[in-house]
């Protein structure tokens, strides 16, 4: 089953003097940790991500262009709202470390779904490059839980995802030229080619800033350590994904997939989600999504006097997959954990260039946390602590 955007158009959605809000709706009540499916925090995560990029993709817009200014702002202010309201579902009762390994959650069990479905064969090799390696941050994650809350990460990620190495952490560290990705061509690229890339950046780019403010609020060194080196990585992600965007695309254009990318993860999300309150709260951003989206069409047509339908002309496929990917991850992770990145290209790991294996040298010379961490370790159900010696 496909659906078009144009069709999602149809419904012009809530206009923006409609999009208001009060404090009690975005403290709300939150999920519960454990009762609540483990896809619907994925869902809450993933969505947070998206409208964290949305307002930084509006912030480096409005710095460039004056006559955008005032719309930017009226639509940040809503998106700033709908971001507030979205991660306050989060329980408090989630540690930092279980929020982290539900963030790697997010990452595999949507980037796996991105893949099977991206038209692309070259970016689809991208999201199964970097899905093996949010994989092992997982397992050095899910091993640090256990050591230092002794807590098991199944309870979070509730037997949906694996917890078992990929590709290692300690072989991510890449030099800066060979996180750059070919980008795809704007004007032959399918709109769900752009979208994809839109949502594995504003994704993994929250990942990162995530990583970046958790790492030193812990006090056990290794933790700091870890935090530090994936943080790294998740950058390198950021780069990667967002390089295979077309940097020919004008503002306008990146907002119009942006928007367009917004609505279809609220209608994924608002399709599977089996929380009646988190179901209302995505039903009600698709429409104010719809709104965005709508004035973003009748200013592209405004400033840049073209049709919008250039851009967001095309099939979309099917929702977005929230479900347990474990046998595509696993059938990856036996045919492609060797591959190394040399710059656009993916070799096998004797053909891994030189600055990469230098830039990874220097960094890890002094030990490497991820494997400091998971020494010794294997996941079996339980806790360490609970097992005989």
């Amino acid at each position: 089953m496909t659906t078009t955007l144009s069709n999602l158009l149809d419904n012009k959605g809530t206009p923006l003097d409609k999009q208001v809000f009060t404090w009690k709706d975005m403290a709300g009540k939150p999920i519960s940790k454990l009762d609540d499916d483990a896809f619907t925090r994925v869902r809450v995560i993933l969505m947070n991500g998206v409208e964290s990029d949305a307002l930084r993709l509006k912030h480096f817009g409005a710095r460039f262009h004056k006559e955008l200014q005032a719309p930017l702002a009226l639509v940040r202010r809503a998106e700033q709202h709908q971001m507030t309201m979205v991660n306050w579902m989060l329980s408090a009762d989630h540690s930092p470390l279980e929020t982290t390994v539900a963030y790697e959650q997010v990452a595999i069990e949507v980037t796996a779904a991105v893949a099977q479905t991206e038209p692309d064969p070259y970016q689809a090799q991208t999201y199964r490059f970097g899905l093996l390696e949010d994989f092992d941050h997982l397992y050095r994650y899910s091993a640090m839980l256990d050591r230092l809350e002794g807590k098991d990460a199944n309870n979070i990620l509730q037997g949906y995802t694996d917890i078992v190495p990929g590709r290692p952490t300690s072989e991510h560290h890449r030099a800066p030229s060979d996180d750059l990705r070919d980008n795809y061509q704007k004007d032959s690229a399918a709109l769900i080619t752009k979208i994809h890339a839109a949502l594995i950046t504003g994704a993994e780019y929250q990942t990162h800033d995530y990583y970046m403010n958790i790492g030193p609020t812990f006090a056990d060194p290794v933790a700091r350590a870890l935090y530090a080196e994936i943080a790294s990585v998740e950058e390198q992600h950021v780069t990667q994904y967002g390089s295979l965007q077309d940097p020919s695309e004008t503002f306008m254009e990146k907002w119009l997939i942006h928007e367009a990318m917004e609505v279809y993860t609220y209608a994924s999300c608002a399709e599977q989600e089996e929380n009646p309150r988190i179901k209302a709260m995505c039903e009600r951003f698709l429409d104010y999504e719809l709104g965005h989206l709508n004035l973003a069409c009748e200013l592209f047509k405004k400033h840049e006097r073209r049709d919008p339908a250039e851009i967001l002309a095309g099939d979309l496929p099917s929702m977005i997959a929230f479900k347990s990917q474990r046998d595509f991850v696993r059938e990856t992770l036996s045919r492609e954990v060797d591959l190394r990145a040399h710059g656009i290209d993916y070799v096998s790991k004797e053909n891994e260039g030189h600055a990469s294996l230098e830039y990874r040298a220097q960094l890890n010379a002094q030990g490497v946390p991820a494997m400091a961490v998971s020494a010794g370790y294997t996941w079996k159900p339980g806790t360490e602590l609970n097992r005989k010696a």
